[in-house]
């Protein structure tokens, strides 16, 4: 995924469409970018464009990112794109999946779902890093895998285990010792499987959201 090359004009983003304005030989703006991104994804780009831009509202975009994954199913080859987009007050999450025609729908068909969260909800963005031959590493090279995961209340994972005295002769009943997080949305992105550019892309996009979100809880 290439997101610096040049573009004749420069333009807005509406109704799930470029709108031109003039400015040859200037690069694209940042939502050209991410519409130029679903483009190049071929998966349904115009269902992904028109979903996305209901929740926009007319928003600048200032940081995405644009995954997607295809699975096997049995034999069946399932495909899905999820969309990361940052705006000013909101982080817009959406997701696009197809399915295959089956004994209750005789026609396939698609879904695409967009949730808008207001930036003040985003309580945690966790971001995991694996590097190859971390010795090696310096400051600000290329990761092999990075796993970004964001919550913001909607769904709540409880772990649980048996809990113990550490007394090893002891037999008795503890209950239950466990903790609770958000985990509303994780993405894994790797060089391997995605390309480098889309990782770096996913790295920036944590920045941003957390340098958002830390905004928000100083009022700015």
């Amino acid at each position: 995924m290439s997101v610096s090359t040049p573009a004749k004009h420069l333009g807005t983003w509406q109704d799930g469409h470029m709108r031109d304005r003039p400015g040859a030989g200037s690069a694209p703006t940042l939502d050209a970018r991410l519409r130029g991104d679903i483009e190049r994804s071929g998966y349904y780009p115009d269902l992904v464009a028109d979903a996305l831009n209901t929740c926009l509202a007319g928003e600048p975009v200032t940081a995405y990112v644009v995954h997607h994954e295809a699975t096997f199913d049995r034999d069946e080859l399932r495909r899905h794109v999820t969309v990361l987009a940052l705006t000013p007050t909101r982080l817009i999450v959406g997701h696009t999946d197809e399915h295959p025609a089956d004994e209750g729908s005789p026609v396939a068909h698609a879904t695409a779902s967009t949730e808008a969260v207001r930036l003040e909800r985003v309580d945690s963005v966790v971001v995991t890093r694996v590097v190859s031959d971390p010795a090696t590493h310096r400051t600000g090279a290329p990761v092999a895998e990075v796993v970004l995961t964001i919550g913001w209340g909607a769904v709540s994972r409880i772990e649980l285990e048996p809990a113990g005295c550490g007394n090893p002769d002891c037999d008795a009943d503890h209950g239950y010792t466990g903790t609770a997080s958000n985990d509303d949305l994780s993405l894994r992105v790797s060089e391997a499987a995605d390309g480098a550019n889309v990782v770096t892309q996913a790295l920036a996009f944590a920045s941003a959201l957390s340098e958002s979100t830390a905004s928000e809880r100083h009022g700015h």
